[in-house]
């Protein structure tokens, strides 16, 4: 099948099903991942489809988000992969960020039992996985919940994140590239992962793969603010190479 009968037949897919996902194409197409992104790239460039998080939507559904279940399952082992990795990045005996996200929640998941530090979160997954932990100090920052992701936002959020200059930040995006930056669906959700980044001396991006290359509505880091970016061995070289330009370290898991 030539790229642009594989292309038709995925927005074919895409409007009856109201989204494909990357995997799934690819399986049934016989081909790489790497190659449905190109294709579906190919069509939002064309403006027939929007690119979300593992795949894609129909054009004019702009406002779609994956709820948290979906997100918890989509990508599991590169998600849990990242976060054992990024457990070396947690000061000792000092203060870190826990952002909203599915990997970020993986991480506060796996902290040791043994392990002693201050924690910031306005993730209520993150905080429910620490409320028992004894040697975490556990801070919970509020503010209007959001369902589909179970993080606090608003003007709650954000004020309570200007008081704050933690060692890291453990930072979720729904898309990264070196030249769209960080990106996310929501505003309200990207103001507060603005004030997260800013918040924080060193900043560590915790994204799977799959999301290399999305953009998403609202932006709010660039590579230039993000020191270290941890993902899995999915991530194409020309998207590390471009990241590594831009001055952020690269770790593939």
């Amino acid at each position: 099948m030539y790229a642009p009968e594989r292309q038709q037949e995925i927005l074919r897919l895409a409007r009856e099903a109201g989204r494909v996902d990357v995997l799934s194409l690819a399986e049934q197409f016989q081909v790489t991942a790497e190659t449905v992104r190109r294709d579906l790239k190919a069509l939002d460039r064309a403006g027939l489809v929007r690119r979300v998080h593992g795949g894609a939507i129909p054009a004019g559904r702009l406002d779609f988000e994956p709820d948290l279940t979906e997100r918890e399952t989509t990508a599991a082992d590169e998600k849990s992969r990242i976060a054992r990795a990024a457990l070396a990045e947690l000061p000792d005996g000092g203060s870190a960020i826990l952002d909203a996200g599915t990997t970020v929640a993986r991480l506060a998941a796996d902290l040791p039992v043994d392990a002693a530090l201050t924690v910031v979160t306005h993730a209520l997954p993150v905080a429910a996985r620490l409320a028992g932990h004894t040697g975490i100090e556990l801070h919970l920052v509020g503010g209007r919940v959001r369902h589909r992701t179970r993080a606090a936002v608003d003007a709650w959020a954000l004020r309570a994140y200007a008081e704050i200059h933690a060692d890291v930040a453990f930072v979720a995006t729904n898309g990264f590239s070196a030249h769209g930056g960080l990106t996310t669906p929501d505003l309200a959700e990207a103001a507060v992962k603005r004030a997260v980044v800013a918040a924080a001396r060193r900043v560590v991006l915790l994204a799977d793969s799959a999301k290399a290359g999305e953009e998403h509505f609202a932006r709010f880091a660039g590579f230039a603010e993000v020191d270290l970016l941890i993902t899995d061995t999915g991530l194409a070289p020309e998207h590390k190479a471009a990241i590594e330009a831009a001055g952020t370290e690269v770790v593939l898991v």
